[in-house]
């Protein structure tokens, strides 16, 4: 601190504005606190408003609805084929976005948070410094720390504006659309990037160093997206690495090594999506406490405090699943707790959901996760087949349950098909109250519709199950 130098004060400093810190900001505020926060970007939201979550499921529901005016044909509806204005789908994309930043500018503004474009270092557990063209300095009696993630590049390779090796920010910006794109990671970024890039014209080659796409996902659901990818791309190539990465003026030469047969290859555009690195850097965590694990993560409690008792952190920053309501949560977690409420991130079912066509959602305890852990369970399935509004809408896919045998209660959910991120959340709030399955087969779903499929899931376990053929005991 310089001598002399005006130290503003507050009850709760966020440094960051994305899901995690907003949500932590705006309900401390809510609970009476004095909050300042700190972010680089001009408002609130983050990577998931501007460059993650919000762009790219606005760009696969434009896809989407391409693929049903393909399909519509064979219901009798001939659309002409779809052409793509660039210009007006960058401008929608924007427009989506800044819909949504004034959004939560005007309830920064409304809940009385001091909002300051900066970067924030810690000078000691107490204080931090903010460089915003000039410096300011903040005394703060609790801090949350909610920086998120930046994505990883490639060994020798660094993500740079413009370049024709892209992140998943460069690829959302939509520059073009490449004729030939090369996807490096099959995760859920790469896939649901993949999807719309190849919906709208590019050849996309798929490689992965792993022998499966979507590791941790029942392979039961994985299958009908698996199917579905391998329509829509060039190839897909399972265990296989990229040695480098040379980029020019008109594209990227790269070359492989694994189970492909071409080791050398020419794209004129590679997005890298092979996982994010905690954004705990440059924050003078060496100045305080907290703790980092080796790999960057904050080391946190189940109240999302560091091993500084008057810093927390949430978020990506802390590692586990990089989802953006999970962020949300642990924030209002944090700023209950610093209120001085009786708060902890206890949660049984944090759901997941892959936005492709079809998508798949998750929550809870997965089939293959309960065997190789030695975990008693019963599975239930519901084809879509059997669902009189899957049908009516031509759409495929599969619901299905795992049971408790013993004390029936609903463990895991898992979907894939239409809609999919839309339905789980009955599966997570049966997990969370400790439903039986029973309490979901006799709750009346309304007929017909996608969700009935849920209801005949438990039905299928309980042998009510109507539209299928009870199982065999």
């Amino acid at each position: 601190m310089v001598m002399g130098e005006f130290t503003q004060e507050t009850d709760l400093l966020v440094i960051g504005g994305g899901p995690g810190g907003y949500a932590a900001a705006f309900r401390a505020a809510d609970l009476g606190l004095d909050v300042t926060m700190v972010e680089r970007d001009p408002g609130p939201g983050g990577v998931c408003l501007f460059k993650g979550c919000i762009p790219s499921k606005t760009l696969l529901y434009v896809t989407e609805l391409m693929h049903d005016a393909r399909r519509s044909t064979e219901m009798g509806i001939a659309f002409p084929e779809p052409k793509v204005d660039l210009d007006l789908l960058r401008s929608w994309k924007d427009k989506v976005i800044d819909r949504l930043a004034t959004g939560l500018a005007g309830l920064t503004k409304r809940r009385g948070i001091l909002y300051i474009q900066g970067k924030a270092t810690f000078e000691d557990s107490t204080h931090v410094r903010v460089q915003n063209g000039a410096s300011s300095h903040i005394r703060f009696k609790h801090a949350i720390i909610a920086t998120g993630s930046t994505p990883k590049p490639l060994p020798g390779t660094r993500f740079k504006p413009g370049g024709r090796i892209m992140d998943s920010t460069g690829a959302l910006e939509l520059a073009d659309i490449p004729e030939r794109l090369l996807v490096v990671g099959g995760g859920f970024v790469g896939l649901e990037l993949g999807s719309v890039y190849a919906s709208l014209g590019s050849r996309v080659v798929l490689v992965e160093g792993d022998s499966q796409l979507m590791r941790g996902i029942d392979q039961d659901l994985s299958r009908p997206l698996l199917e579905r990818l391998q329509e829509l791309f060039a190839s897909i190539h399972y265990k296989t690495l990229v040695d480098s990465a040379r980029e020019d003026e008109s594209g990227v030469t790269v070359s492989f090594r694994g189970e492909i047969e071409k080791k050398e290859q020419r794209f004129d555009r590679v997005l890298v999506a092979v996982g994010r690195a905690p954004g705990s850097q440059g924050l003078g965590l060496e100045n305080t406490r907290v703790l980092v694990d080796d790999r960057g993560f904050i080391r946190i409690d189940d109240q999302r405090r560091t091993a500084d008792e008057k810093i927390f952190a949430v978020g990506d920053v802390t590692g586990g699943a990089m989802l953006a309501h999970k962020a949300m949560h642990e924030g209002k977690v944090a700023a209950e707790v610093i209120a001085g409420m009786p708060s902890a991130f206890d949660f049984q079912a944090v759901p997941a959901v892959l936005y492709t066509d079809p998508q798949i959602a998750v929550c809870g305890l997965g089939e293959e996760a309960a065997k190789a852990r030695g975990i008693k369970i019963k599975t239930t399935r519901f084809p879509w087949s059997a669902s009189g509004r899957a049908v009516s809408m031509g759409a495929s896919g599969m619901t299905k349950m795992i049971i408790d045998p013993e004390s029936q209660r609903v463990l895991g959910m898992g979907i894939v098909g239409r809609e999919a991120g839309e339905m789980i959340s009955e599966g997570v709030l049966a997990i969370e109250m400790g439903a039986l399955a029973e309490d979901v087969g006799l709750s009346i779903h309304p007929h017909p519709t996608l969700a009935e499929a849920e209801e005949e899931a438990a039905g299928a376990f309980l042998g009510s199950s109507i539209h299928i053929l009870p199982q065999k005991k």
